[in-house]
Formats: C-alpha cells, sequence, structure tokens
C-alpha cells in the first residue's frame, strides 16, 4: 500500500468501534413508521444513521439493549427531499446525505443536492447544487477527506474537497455509461485506499473500477465481470481488502421480494460472487460492522409501483435493521 492513501471512513469508523469496545447491536432494529429507509451509515460510537427517502429526514439509533429511534434530522430541513446516500465524517463532526427529486415524499421537492448537517445534533450546516442537473445518489471519502459522489443522470463521478465551496466532476465518460433511461451510477466504495468501485443504476453483469492515484486523481475505468446479472445493485460496502458487500435491491425486477445482499470476491478483473441474505424487499442499503452485514428493505413498490385510482399509501407500514453474520473468507 507504500505510495497510496490509507483506507478510511467506514474501515477507520469499524476499528474506533472495535477498540472502544463498544457492544455489538441487536440483530433486529425497529426504524420509525413509514420510514422507507435508503441508505445507513454506522459512527464510530456504534450509533447507526438511517436516511429516509419518503419523509426526507436521517434517525439515529445509538447503541444500547433495545435502541429506540430518533428523527435526528428533520423532515425537510436543509432543503432535504428524497434521503439518498448517507455518510458518517466523524473527524469534521459531518453527516452527508444526498437529496434526491424523485417524487413520492411528504416533503417539498427540491433539486438534487449534497446536504451537510452537525453529526451531533443535526442541525443543518451547508448544501451543494449538483452541477447541471444531476442526481446524487451515494458517496464514499478517503484518507484526505474528500467525498466521491455518484450521479445517477450522468456517468460521471464528482467530488467535494475538504473546504470547497461547490463540486466538481472527478471521472466521467461513456465507460461510465448503463442502458436504460437512467444512465449513470449508483452505488461506491473505495477499497484499500487504491480502487473505486462503483455499480451502474441499471442492472449489469459487472462493476465498474476507477484507480485512485496517490495525488487523488482519477485512473482509468476497468469492468469487473461477474458471472451473472447482478440485480441492481444499489449500494457497495468495503468489507475487508479485495472483499465488497453488495446490496442488490431488484429495484427494475419482477415482484418485491427479489432483492439480496452478496459477497462479491475481487480476482483482478472477476468478481466471485456469494449471496449472503435472499428474498428480500429492496434491500437498497447496508453497513458492515466487524464480521456482520447489517440492512434495511425499502419496500419501494409500495409507492412507486401505485396506479391511478389505488388507495391511498398505507400508513403505519413497519421498517427496521436486520443482521446476518458474514461467510468466512476463502
Amino acid at each position: 500500500m507504500s505510495g497510496h492513501m490509507k483506507p478510511t471512513g467506514a474501515l477507520l469508523a469499524l476499528a474506533t468501534i472495535a477498540a472502544a469496545g463498544v457492544a455489538a447491536p441487536p440483530a433486529l432494529q425497529a426504524l420509525p413508521e413509514d420510514w422507507y429507509p435508503e441508505s445507513v451509515a454506522i459512527g464510530p460510537d456504534g450509533s447507526f444513521y438511517v436516511g429516509s427517502w419518503r419523509q426526507g429526514a436521517v434517525a439515529r439509533l445509538k447503541p444500547g439493549v433495545a435502541p429506540k429511534a430518533e428523527v435526528l434530522v428533520k423532515p425537510g430541513a436543509n432543503g432535504l427531499a428524497n434521503g439518498q446516500g448517507v455518510l458518517v465524517d466523524a473527524r469534521h463532526q459531518a453527516l452527508w446525505v444526498c437529496s434526491g427529486n424523485s417524487g413520492f415524499t411528504t416533503v417539498p421537492q427540491t433539486p438534487s443536492a449534497l446536504k451537510r448537517y452537525d453529526l451531533a445534533t443535526g442541525a443543518p450546516r451547508a448544501s451543494y447544487a449538483m452541477p447541471g442537473n444531476g442526481y446524487c445518489n451515494d458517496m464514499a471519502q478517503d484518507a484526505r477527506g474528500n467525498l466521491y459522489i455518484t450521479d445517477s443522470y450522468h456517468p460521471r463521478v464528482l467530488r467535494l474537497a475538504p473546504g470547497a465551496a461547490a463540486l466538481t466532476v472527478w471521472k466521467e465518460g461513456p465507460a461510465l455509461a448503463g442502458e436504460g433511461p437512467y444512465k449513470g451510477l449508483n452505488g461506491i466504495a473505495i477499497d484499500g485506499g487504491r480502487d473505486v468501485y462503483v455499480s451502474l443504476v441499471a442492472a449489469a453483469p459487472y462493476l465498474l473500477r476507477i484507480g485512485l492515484g496517490a495525488d487523488g486523481q482519477a485512473g482509468e475505468v476497468t469492468r469487473i465481470e461477474a458471472p451473472r446479472t447482478m440485480k441492481n445493485v444499489d449500494a457497495i460496502r468495503a468489507w475487508k481488502p479485495g472483499r465488497l458487500v453488495l446490496f442488490e435491491s431488484n429495484a427494475f425486477g419482477g415482484g418485491p421480494y427479489g432483492g439480496q445482499v452478496t459477497v462479491a470476491r475481487i480476482e483482478g478483473t472477476k468478481l466471485g460472487l456469494r449471496t449472503v441474505v435472499a428474498g428480500l424487499n429492496d434491500p437498497s442499503s447496508g453497513a458492515v460492522l466487524g464480521d456482520r452485514v447489517y440492512f434495511i428493505e425499502s419496500k419501494y413498490s409500495l409507492l412507486t409501483r401505485r396506479k391511478d385510482g389505488d388507495p391511498p399509501v398505507p400508513t403505519g407500514v413497519p421498517f427496521d435493521i436486520q443482521s446476518h453474520a458474514l461467510p468466512p473468507l476463502q
């Protein structure tokens, strides 16, 4: 790893949790009703942060025997609409959230943007517009504090450097383009500080790898081929060197229970896949803590597949964070 940036972000948070001796979270944690969660992040104290695609808010579950979710970022605060990717930056006491403009919310729609909140209080701190009417989907952070943001409307990754006033294009081009109405990107993770992995919005039999130079510049784009078409990789999390956890939401597939959580083993330009949990209802995101994966079911079809004349959106829909052991490394 000489000459490359050291891993940070989620991996650093996990090391901090382990060093602090924080107890393992419960296997099942309840979220607020009608939350329709989209993304999950874990802070260094073991707190979970879960954004709401419908309520335009972020819930926090602090460590405890039976943690109760509190609404940290209030609905619509700082113009938050569809709560997309969530990232904890404990070093700067920042909570970052992508805000989308897909509709189906209980709060006003606003142009897609990257939002910053105070990690402790949830108070708004800043908002960064997506250039060229882009769609802020998910993000990852490197050891220098740079944020890398996927754009679902365009084949590009944007970057926000520490202290910068605006997002800039980090990598863009046809090699990052997908099929269908949404040409851009979805999930993102940094593996070992040296490579950025991204997924397309569209279902595809590959991930894309972008080299991350020691100077922070983008390298070449390489396809990492999978043995099958993956079911809309909505989020990616780095687990251990050469291992990723993929959250296949099956967002554009048939039926509500085709989603799954998958471990991916990187072998050069090939992916080995192993399903961990199947039969899930839109598992759009999760987080890895130790050798367990914590994941959500977004249940988006209750919103997106509604037709004119259907009854109102049902109230009291339950949501939670579930957990499952990850398989031993092979």
